[in-house]
């Protein structure tokens, strides 16, 4: 019996300690947590508070309530879970007491959202609330409802809601008007319905319910066209008389805010305006008087003043305003161009960049004040101010804004510098008329940001002094000079590399002066001492290496006086650990030391590049960044340049494939032998008349250029005789015979043994049998295009071997993807018998891998003989090569 009594004390403790614990206020729990020194004592706490709250809810304690669901809302805002608490909102908020009502809509917006099922059995209670006498139970059921409101409470509680828009107190309205907002962006087709309560909103004389109304009527043109037209119709007027109305009010101490009067309606009703002007010319006429007003009167003297302007700006440019009206919204824009706050510059220039593509003329006013926000110290500011310049080049400006960018180019900052680089140099090739002029801004920027130069701009430079012919000389002397003062910057190294490589005797002897230079005495010493100075200077960057050795290599070849200082140079890069260098090296000591008779024709100046080829690849590329070449721009080259020496094979990227530089978007060298010195080398290329005759020995399933200059063993030699360089509309000939199993073969030591004179046939000139059965054969005629390597016309001839004549013929290929094939009509679709007679087709074929994969076909024929069917199908495998 003790032990009973012993144990009914302990359960009636615990009870009175459970209801103790209930009995505690929020603010108890609160000092309880921020007691906590660690996470686990804060767990605990609030594990034993739910504890608490659960054992009052299954007891259905109804007088402290209120109190668990408060708790249950602070333990929500710490994280933890607190589902089980739900059904008592759903209770509370259908309690008949105000302040139970307001903590159960409380935690109905913080522990429930639209997503949940059980929302669906608060409608009703929603919608009794909504039709109750007391207004402040109406304002908790609209502020919930505004928050949590689903797609489905918003069809079923819209009457009610789109009724107290009509209420007579201004908090309901405002309360109505917020709710709606949410309503129609839950469910946009109920916006009609609420056009008119929304239009009568705007004649309130609070400014809360004006507000509220102004951003209701905001959302209802953007989800309806048919409320747009009618608001547009309806209330520009009561909006325009608002604005003014606010402006020239004297002061209200409820409404002011840094000596203007709510620029928070000001605001809003601007935004609206933008709205309802944008595309209609009769509601932008209508408030632009009111708008200029805003412009002119508001003071700028506080962020509440700039930020009206800045909206009144934006409504400008965003209706069909007058021209006179753009002006002043820029003026505007200038002013706070002038600001010391760096945050309303750069919204200056967020907006000014907009403004160029309404009034470029009038944003032009400002240039100098935006140049000098490029100079600024805000990165931000310096990046937005360089996109504006950029917008604001044109054909007349272009010159004087390139030179004051060029000037700052030196003293900028590392962080700007390479995105001013690129956009100067964009400048420079899109608007540029002279060669000369381009030339000496591109060496300006080589020598003061090289480094941040990318590949495709000193490309492009490249490509320009090739084709000025004028001006090489020039261009390398300066270059020269450069070099001395400037051998740190990788780009300026590079070009002026190549152009002493090419154009190294122009160097030396001075060819070609204009007069705007000064007289320069250079050595051919001196020229290879700037080279060896990049190879010494430039040890860790392999591309500029390989240029230079290639520059070494044709300048052996144009100071032969210096050729054996130029090898021993080239040999010291033997035991280079790069292998590109190391392979280099090699190749090119053989050529000097073994092969000096057929140097001078290896080693001729490269020819124009052809710009029309860089061009097509460049506009594929996303790096793409300078427009020298773009064809409804002035360009610096002209028209496509043809080759000299006539060569059937044009690279697609001059640069990679001439000068066989490691890039990371080479192609892998798939080139045929029979191109492969015009790629390397240019051989033949600047000479017409000129004739190189050698048999060349290549190795097959081994490197080329291994078997050119003796490295390595190959297993299977076929032997190509190269004739001398062909007129336009031929290529290189070529013919394949067996070759000798003796050793190993030197190519260029076989020169003087194997030389022969081929005749000048074209293989892609030619004909070949492409199919033949025991009753029909198929011949095709195969012609190049001038200048289009790429592409190949075939004649193809149908022949009948047979007894009987065909009907019906028709004429089918498929090709490989990398080949699109035009088919042009056939002569007939009758072919006589016994070879009679014949029949015509015309194909032409387009090789996108031209130089890599030859030419592939399948063909299908069918025919009727005596009204039969007949089905041949075969494959062209004998293709040239070339093809």
């Amino acid at each position: 019996m003790e032990q009973v009594e012993t144990g009914k004390k302990k359960k009636g403790g615990r009870r009175e300690e459970e209801r103790k614990k209930r009995r505690e206020r929020t603010r108890d729990i609160i000092r309880a947590v921020r007691a906590c020194k660690t996470a686990a004592q804060e767990r605990a706490v609030v594990r034993k508070e739910c504890a608490a709250i659960r054992s009052s809810i299954g007891e259905n304690d109804q007088f402290f309530r209120h109190r668990n669901l408060a708790k249950l809302m602070f333990i929500h805002m710490l994280g933890y879970p607190t589902h089980f608490g739900q059904m008592e909102c759903l209770k509370l908020i259908a309690d008949t007491g105000f302040p139970e009502k307001r903590i159960g809509y409380l935690g109905l917006m913080l522990l429930l959202d639209e997503r949940q099922e059980v929302l669906m059995l608060v409608t009703n209670s929603l919608k009794q609330d909504l039709n109750h006498s007391n207004q402040y139970i109406v304002g908790l059921a609209l502020c919930a409802l505004g928050n949590i409101c689903s797609a489905e409470m918003a069809r079923d509680l819209e009457p009610e809601v789109e009724r107290l828009l009509l209420s007579r107190d201004p908090n309901i309205k405002k309360k109505a008007a917020l709710c709606s907002i949410r309503i129609i962006r839950k469910v946009p087709d109920l916006a009609e319905n609420l056009m008119s309560s929304a239009a009568s909103l705007l004649k309130e004389k609070h400014h809360g319910v004006l507000i509220a109304g102004v951003q209701l009527c905001t959302d209802l043109c953007k989800v309806s066209a048919t409320a747009l037209e009618y608001l547009r119709k309806s209330c520009i007027e009561g909006l325009v008389r608002t604005l003014k109305g606010i402006s020239n009010s004297s002061y209200s101490p409820e409404y002011d805010i840094a000596g203007i009067s709510d620029p928070f309606l000001h605001i809003r009703i601007l935004k609206l305006m933008r709205i309802l002007g944008q595309g209609d010319a009769d509601s932008s006429e209508y408030m632009a008087d009111i708008l200029a007003q805003v412009a002119t009167k508001t003071e700028t003297y506080k962020n509440a003043g700039n930020a009206i302007l800045y909206e009144c700006v934006e409504t400008i440019m965003g209706i069909e305003a007058t021209s006179g009206l753009c002006v002043l919204a820029i003026n505007v824009l200038g002013r706070f161009l002038s600001n010391r706050d760096n945050n309303i510059r750069y919204v200056a220039l967020n907006m000014l960049m907009k403004a160029v593509t309404v009034d470029p003329q009038a944003v032009q006013r400002h240039r100098t004040i935006i140049l000098e926000c490029v100079k600024d110290s805000d990165a931000s500011i310096q990046k937005r101010a360089l996109e504006l310049v950029f917008l604001l080049v044109n054909n007349t400006n272009a010159k004087p804004l390139t030179k004051e960018l060029i000037n700052y180019l030196e003293l900028s900052n590392q962080d700007i510098k390479g995105d001013l680089t690129a956009k100067i140099c964009s400048i420079v090739g899109k608007f540029s008329q002279e060669k000369l002029w381009y030339i000496d801004q591109m060496f300006k920027v080589l020598c003061l940001a090289g480094n941040y130069v990318k590949d495709d701009v000193w490309h492009t430079l490249i490509i320009v002094i090739s084709n000025a012919h004028d001006l090489q000389g020039y261009c390398v002397r300066s270059l020269y000079k450069a070099f001395q003062a400037y051998r740190e910057q990788v780009s300026l190294v590079r070009v002026a590399v190549w152009c002493i490589g090419e154009y190294g005797e122009m160097l030396v002897k001075n060819i070609r002066v204009l007069e705007v230079e000064e007289p320069m005495t250079v050595t051919e010493s001196d020229a290879v001492d700037v080279l060896e100075a990049s190879l010494k200077f430039h040890s860790s960057d392999i591309t500029t290496r390989s240029m230079t050795l290639i520059a070494l290599l044709k300048l052996s070849s144009r100071f032969p006086p210096i050729s054996e200082r130029i090898r021993e140079i080239i040999i010291h890069h033997k035991g280079s650990v790069e292998l590109e260098l190391q392979q280099r090296a090699i190749e090119f000591n053989s050529i000097i030391q073994k092969h000096p008779d057929i140097k001078s024709s290896l080693l001729e100046r490269m020819p124009s590049l052809d710009e029309s080829t860089y061009t097509r690849k460049r506009a594929g590329s996303a790096q793409a960044n300078v427009s020298v070449f773009k064809s409804d721009q002035p360009t610096l080259l002209g028209a496509s340049l043809k080759v000299p020496n006539g060569a059937s094979h044009i690279p697609e990227n001059p640069l990679v494939d001439l000068l066989d530089l490691s890039s990371n978007d080479k192609p892998a060298p798939t080139s045929s032998s029979k191109d492969f010195l015009n790629n390397l080398l240019g051989i033949g290329f600047e000479n017409q008349s000129s004739s190189v005759h050698q048999g060349v020995t290549a190795s097959a399933g081994t490197d080329f250029l291994t078997d050119l200059l003796s490295i390595g063993e190959p297993t299977v030699h076929n032997e190509i005789s190269v004739s001398e360089p062909l007129s336009s509309n031929q290529g290189i000939a070529a013919e394949t015979k067996p070759a000798s199993t003796a050793g190993i073969m030197d190519l260029l030591d076989s020169t003087e043994k194997n030389t022969s004179i081929s005749d000048n046939q074209n293989p892609v000139d030619s004909s070949i049998i492409a199919f033949q059965s025991s009753t029909l054969k198929i011949t095709f005629t195969l012609t190049k295009q001038t200048g289009k390597p790429q592409v190949t016309q075939i004649r193809a001839i149908f022949t009948n071997l047979s007894q009987d004549a065909y009907t019906d013929f028709v004429f089918q290929a498929a090709v490989p993807k990398f080949i699109q094939l035009h088919l042009e009509p056939a002569s007939s679709n009758f072919l006589p018998a016994n070879s009679n007679g014949m029949i015509t087709q015309t194909l032409t074929a387009t090789n996108s891998q031209h130089g890599q994969r030859p030419l592939a076909m399948r063909l299908r024929m069918s025919y009727k003989v005596n009204n039969q069917e007949k089905l041949e199908q075969g494959q062209v495998n004998n293709f040239p090569l070339e093809l």
